[in-house]
């Protein structure tokens, strides 16, 4: 991983290798930006203030190896990415304005997509985490997650019944509380169907009618220029001595008739008066026809405006014209038929809802009975995990408990309250010490207890539900002694099935690392430059010295720091 212009960290590049990696440095070295940099990586929110002042943009490049047939590839190859010999790279920018860019496999992507790769790819675990722990929803997914298919199976009925009840039970009691409302409604659509059926309007006739007034109004006049024209291509009876256009093209015609066998252009020519001369013919009849149906009647003129006015009332309220009117009207119909079987609709929704509650309280009933067996395997596991990280005599149990309500569910002859993700409070308990009540973790716990808690409950995930790799920052926090020594013994052996990346200040944690880096800054005045490099032989003891005693050069430190590396070796 490369990472430049993030915080403290002008340009450095972190070499992780299989197994057990620990980061160490001094406090304001920079450790936390390589958890920081693997979270960008990984599709963690983007934060102009890590920008380092100055630069323009912070970026960080990573090669992340992908296990040969994981489901990961199948989305990164969905997603129009490449990997590269078996490896996916992937690059992320932050400016610092605030703007954000992922590339993934050389394709540029949305960050959210880096987001879903993450779970598959990489557990991430740090003080936050630590808290997010305390939270009991977080303790039901912890459990859950462990549980698998026993939970996940019933977890989705339940989900998918829920979710058909929630919708139920919000449109019946729109229904109800809504009665007086859609009562009115009811009633303004029949009184509008009422008026629209009372005029019987058909499509298109506002624009048939239109055409006939204006043709009514107009009929004088459309019956002078209809004989007017008649009389101009057909001759006039009152004048037969007038020349009309049919008699000057029967003329051309015959002229070229007696000719026309000298040459067939003429020939041809005169065909084509001929042609005009039907044409006349039949326009000049239709003239005549026109002109006597032609209906100039005004007992009819008013009829035709009254139907107007009526259809332009139906207009002014329920569309632009006739044709939308009746669209209104056959949406509207819909809909009063929809209110009007309120009733039948609200028993429907009734018998459907009681019909859901039963069923999803057998869903809830068989989703408890999966926790409580899933909670009793969790808890031994974690317990077991407990007594190799220095409390032996600790006891991890889970309280799953329903809180009743008259308006729930019923799950073991009592109505109780029910949510999206069952009836049950689950809640991660521990007793510490023999003699001592199981307590909230939350309130049971030390910081020190906490981190060997989180870290127990993620080793066990590793047996379960395993991925590629596990980052801890500072998860060892408020540990020391021997706590610290097993703690660090159990990462190496997390690490023979998994990579594992420690940020750490515990020196009895880094002696058991494959591998450790050092995060060190220089100050040259005016720039602050920070570097991470692999420690090996000399150089590891030394810093392994100045974290136990604040000095590398102590003959007793490092005496000390060969012992606790040598004993780690041979441990491991």
């Amino acid at each position: 991983m490369r990472i430049r212009s993030l915080g403290v960290i002008d340009d450095a590049v972190v070499e992780l290798s299989p197994g057990f990696t620990a980061v160490t440095g001094e406090t304001g070295a920079g450790k936390t930006m390589v958890v920081t940099s693997l979270g960008l990586l990984l599709g963690g929110r983007a934060d102009p203030a890590l920008v380092r002042i100055g630069a323009e943009k912070a970026v960080v490049e990573g090669r992340i190896a992908v296990p040969e047939g994981a489901p990961v590839v199948v989305r990164v190859e969905e997603a129009g990415a490449e990997l590269d010999d078996g490896a996916l790279l992937i690059s992320r920018t932050v400016s610092a304005e605030g703007r954000s860019r992922a590339h993934l496999g050389g394709r540029s992507v949305p960050v959210g997509m880096l987001a879903e790769l993450a779970d598959e790819l990489v557990a991430v675990h740090g003080q936050t985490d630590q808290q997010g722990l305390l939270k009991l929803s977080r303790q039901r997914q912890a459990l859950d997650r462990y549980a698998g298919d026993a939970v996940a199976v019933p977890f989705a009925k339940y989900g998918e019944a829920y979710r058909r009840l929630r919708a139920v039970s919000v449109e019946l009691e729109e229904i109800v509380t809504r009665a007086r409302e859609r009562a009115q409604e009811a009633d303004m659509l029949r009184f509008g169907l009422d008026e629209i059926a009372g005029v019987e309007p058909r499509a298109g006739e506002d624009v048939e009618l239109a055409e006939e007034a204006e043709r009514l109004g107009h009929a004088e006049a459309l019956s002078s220029a209809a004989t007017a024209a008649h009389a101009a291509l057909a001759g006039n009876p009152e004048d037969p001595e007038g020349i009309d256009a049919a008699t000057l093209v029967a003329g051309a015609q015959r002229a070229l008739d007696a000719v026309r066998s000298h040459d067939p252009a003429l020939a041809a020519l005169a065909d084509r008066i001929g042609e005009i001369g039907i044409l006349l013919g039949d326009v000049a009849g239709e003239l005549a026809g026109y002109a006597d149906d032609l209906d100039a009647d005004p007992l009819r003129l008013a009829a035709v405006e009254e139907r107007r006015a009526a259809l332009n009332a139906l207009t002014r309220k329920y569309g632009e014209n006739i044709a939308t009117v009746l669209a209104w009207a056959e949406e509207g119909s819909s809909r009063l038929t929809e209110l009007d079987g309120d009733d039948d609709r609200i028993g429907e929704l009734t018998a459907e809802r009681d019909a859901l509650r039963t069923e999803l309280g057998g869903l809830a009933q068989a989703l408890t009975d999966a926790r409580t067996e899933a909670a009793e395997r969790f808890a031994a596991a974690v317990t077991a995990e407990l007594a190799s990280l220095a409390m032996p005599h600790a006891r991890v149990s889970f309280s799953l408990r329903q809180t009743e309500d008259p308006d729930g569910v019923e799950v073991g002859g009592r109505p109780v309250a029910y949510g999206p993700s069952g009836v049950d409070e689950v809640e991660l308990l521990l007793a510490p010490h023999p003699g001592a009540p199981p307590r909230p973790i939350a309130k049971g716990a030390s910081g020190g207890e906490l981190s060997r808690v989180m870290l127990a409950v993620e080793v066990v995930f590793a047996g379960t539900d395993p991925v590629p790799t596990y980052l801890f920052d500072e998860v060892d926090a408020g540990v020391g002694g021997k706590a610290a020594v097993e703690i660090g013994r159990r990462l190496a052996r997390l690490a023979k099935s998994a990579q594992v990346v420690v940020v750490t200040h515990l020196p009895q944690v880094a002696a058991f690392a494959d591998r450790q880096l050092l995060v060190e800054k220089t100050n040259d005045g005016s720039v602050t430059r920070s570097g991470v490099k692999v420690l090996e032989g000399e150089e590891r003891v030394r810093e392994l010295s100045r974290m136990l005693a604040g000095q590398e050069d102590s003959e007793t430190a490092r005496a000390h720091a060969e012992e606790l590396l040598a004993t780690a070796r041979a441990d491991v």
